[in-house]
C-alpha cells in the first residue's frame, strides 16, 4: 500500500492524516486514518521543522497497515547532504519516501512535475527509492490538476475539511 501524509496545525492542536492507496492511479483511498492532538504545537524553530512534525507523522502513520512507500508534503532533501522532513521520516518509519512540495527551495535538487494544464510544478525528492521514478509516480497519479487527487484529499482530512 501507498500513503500520503499531513499535518494541519491549529492554536488548540494539530490533526495528522494519512490516506492509503493501492496504485498510484487509484482515485479513491481503501484507507483513511485521522489522528487529532489537542494541545497547542510545538514552537516552530527554524533549521529545525521535523522536529514539530514527525511526531505527529509517526502517530498517524503507527495507525495504518505496512506501506510501501509514504508521500509527504515536504522535501526529503533541503540541499546536498541537507535532509529534509522526508529524510526524518524515512530513518523513523523505514520505508521510502517521497517529497512532494508545492513550492521551491532554492538549492533542494528537486525534480520539477507538471501535471494536467498547470503550469507551475511540484517539487518531488525522494530516499529509498530513484527520484526520477518517484517523479514519474507522482506525475501519473490520479487527477487532471496539478495535486494529484490523493494528495488532494490528504490535505482535506489533515485540515478538517473532508
Amino acid at each position: 500500500m501507498i500513503g500520503c501524509v499531513d499535518v494541519d496545525y491549529r492554536p488548540a492542536g494539530v490533526t495528522a492524516a494519512c490516506v492509503g492507496f493501492d496504485a498510484w492511479g487509484d482515485a479513491v483511498a481503501r484507507v483513511e486514518v485521522v489522528v487529532r492532538a489537542f494541545e497547542p504545537p510545538a514552537p516552530y524553530v527554524p533549521g529545525a521543522f521535523y522536529e514539530r512534525e514527525l511526531p505527529h507523522l509517526r502517530a498517524v502513520l503507527a495507525r495504518m497497515p505496512a506501506l510501501e512507500v509514504v508521500l509527504v508534503d515536504a522535501y526529503v532533501w533541503l540541499g546536498a547532504d541537507h535532509p529534509g522532513l522526508g529524510w526524518h521520516l524515512h530513518e523513523a518509519i523505514g520505508a521510502p519516501v517521497i517529497g512532494v512540495a508545492k513550492t521551491r527551495y532554492a538549492g533542494a535538487g528537486a525534480l520539477e512535475v507538471l501535471r494536467g494544464d498547470s503550469a507551475r510544478p511540484l517539487y518531488v525528492t525522494a530516499v529509498g527509492v530513484d527520484p526520477a521514478e518517484a517523479a514519474e509516480r507522482v506525475r501519473t497519479m490520479h487527477g487532471e490538476h496539478r495535486i494529484p487527487t490523493l494528495i488532494r484529499r490528504t490535505d482535506g482530512l489533515a485540515r478538517g475539511h473532508a
